[in-house]
């Protein structure tokens, strides 16, 4: 496996470009021998300790902090909300040009049942192409938004968008069976179209403003083109 693409890196943190397809560490859950965790760890020959988490099938922007200690400086921030995340999405349909989703989410990592759960998103553009997908209409319509989260509960971009009727392309979990099929089988894309896009931050050791971008992957780009959504993109989402 390619090495992580590092983003950013100094005594105290480290971020890189987190590839679709990995776990962040072990779970007893789970057969995989490859983690973020671990992988980092080795690449750049010390200990890493997780901040905040992307689900598997999400990449882009992750920071970890290289002490425990900063990691929990950092963490502090997640939890106050101070931590701006923007995710790339392509979802099913075509959403309303701006809107704020508020809707509760079960929280499993807490126990504590349902949470107040916020997204905030941007259409960034819409593209209809003769593809008859479902069994209603004979073009498929899609949308290329930019999300930011208020709140971090699990899952929770996905799920609201579903909530909304708009999956997450190649979401198995909670998005469209027929069109999860489609991209597998006519266009040979099988990654979830969710990428974690920009990440600020203050620095809490220089008080710094942070701002770190992660391109998209090879994959993410030519669905972009093959959807005709590409020209919407910021320039800044890839590496050219």
């Amino acid at each position: 496996m390619e090495p992580f693409q590092i983003l950013f890196s100094d005594e105290h943190y480290v971020a890189i470009n987190k590839p679709p397809g990995l776990l962040m560490h072990r779970t007893r859950i789970s057969e995989d021998n490859v983690f973020v965790v671990q992988l980092l760890r080795d690449q750049i020959g010390q200990r890493v300790y997780p901040i905040h988490r992307l689900d598997r099938a999400t990449s882009g922007v992750l920071i970890l902090g290289k002490t425990a200690e900063a990691a929990g400086k950092l963490g502090e921030q997640v939890m106050e909300k101070a931590m701006e995340k923007k995710y790339l999405v392509i979802v099913r349909g075509w959403t309303a040009e701006a809107d704020t989703i508020d809707y509760a989410l079960d929280d499993p990592d807490s126990g504590k049942g349902r949470l107040q759960a916020i997204t905030h998103y941007v259409r960034l553009g819409t593209s209809e192409m003769d593809h008859a997908i479902g069994l209603r209409h004979k073009t498929a319509r899609f949308s290329l938004v930019l999300a930011e989260l208020e709140t971090g509960r699990r899952h929770q971009i996905r799920k609201h968008f579903a909530h909304l009727n708009y999956p997450v392309i190649n979401d198995r979990r909670h998005g469209d069976v027929k069109h999860n099929t489609y991209f597998r089988n006519v266009f040979g894309i099988n990654r979830m179209l969710l990428h974690s896009f920009t990440l600020k931050f203050q620095h809490p050791y220089t008080q710094e403003e942070i701002m770190l971008t992660a391109p998209v992957d090879e994959v993410f780009e030519n669905t972009l083109k093959l959807l005709e959504l590409y020209d919407f993109c910021p320039i800044t989402a890839f590496h050219h």
